[in-house]
């Protein structure tokens, strides 16, 4: 099958990537710098390479130009097009990345910068699918097989909001070793799922090599991490997220294939509002979520593990909730 040359792909070319692109990112000294107010254990991952997450994006475009190559010749592009709007999310963290190296920090863009240039892609990724006839303003219900239209400029905000929302859910969740990586996964082999049930082999294409690009980079990125992907590869995936439910024209899936997301980000707009709210009093020992449960004694590889399964049973749940979809 395509899908799985396209996974195999990905997985070679991710792992022969990071054989070469670990050694040059120590060479170059672009070492991660650690927040003084995270977890003090977390002072020894200072100068672990960070930027990996090009070792699967280098991946993920080889895969969708070997195995994808048939369905680029019959027009099937949408792929394309989702790829590279992670891709613009990849090049935003990339620049993130570089200011923090720049200037030996963990801070990067501002934030008021980042969403700025986050919302610019996420319209102009509606945009762009609206016009080539690949999006529809019709809202899909999970489990309840019915959708809900909407006035196109009401579902571009939408669209704009979950968009960006995702994006930084992803980027959140990717705080110790392997998380982000093995929550996404399971994502990644649902929409490879999906998109094959609907016979979207272009797009099933993409979520395999998601997969697969991924899985190699797991080898390096599972704790103790020998690299992190960054902001580099954290937004990209975002944007892998949101773009492929977009594209299988079922964005309300994300809240339930990406709870751990979602309870990531929630996590840590609950600390803030509290914290403001009670002058000084923390809700969480923590945020976001896995910082409380590392606080409260979870290892790293126990989060990975249980945040994990917890994705892929609701990966299960939430294909339930869509394979009766019908086809745009």
């Amino acid at each position: 099958m395509i899908f799985i040359l396209s996974f195999i792909v990905a997985f070679g070319v991710a792992a022969i990537v990071g054989q070469i692109l670990i050694p040059l990112l120590r060479r170059l000294k672009a070492g991660q710098s650690i927040r003084a107010d995270g977890p003090t254990w977390h002072m020894s991952k200072q100068g672990t390479p960070t930027m990996g997450g090009i070792m699967f994006i280098v991946a993920i475009a080889a895969a969708c130009g070997v195995a994808g190559w048939e369905e680029i010749q019959r027009g099937n592009c949408k792929h394309l097009y989702v790829f590279l709007f992670a891709l613009i999310f990849g090049v935003i963290g990339m620049i993130d990345d570089f200011q923090k190296l720049r200037h030996h920090a963990n801070e990067g863009l501002t934030a008021a910068q980042k969403f700025l240039l986050q919302l610019a892609a996420a319209i102009a990724f509606t945009v762009l699918m609206r016009n080539e006839g690949y999006l529809t303003p019709n809202l899909f219900i999970p489990f309840f097989n019915f959708t809900i239209p909407l006035p196109w400029v009401v579902y571009m905000v939408f669209a704009a909001f979950v968009m960006v929302g995702t994006v930084n859910a992803v980027n959140l969740t990717d705080g110790i070793d392997g998380l982000a990586t093995g929550v996404t996964i399971p994502v990644a082999l649902f929409y490879m799922t999906v998109a094959a049930w609907f016979g979207r082999n272009d797009l099933a294409i993409l979520a395999a090599a998601l997969a697969g690009g991924l899985s190699a980079f797991l080898l390096y990125n599972f704790h103790p991490a020998k690299v992190f992907m960054g902001d580099t590869g954290s937004l990209f995936l975002g944007g892998m997220v949101c773009g492929l439910a977009f594209a299988l024209d079922i964005p309300l899936v994300i809240p339930i294939i990406g709870l751990i997301y979602v309870a990531e980000v929630l996590s840590d707009i609950i600390q803030v509002v509290y914290f403001k709210k009670t002058h000084g009093k923390r809700f969480f020992r923590m945020a976001p979520l896995h910082h409380h449960l590392e606080m409260g004694g979870w290892s790293e590889t126990k989060l990975f593990c249980v945040f994990s399964g917890i994705t892929l049973a609701l990966c299960c749940l939430g294909f339930l909730g869509v394979m009766y979809r019908y086809p745009m």
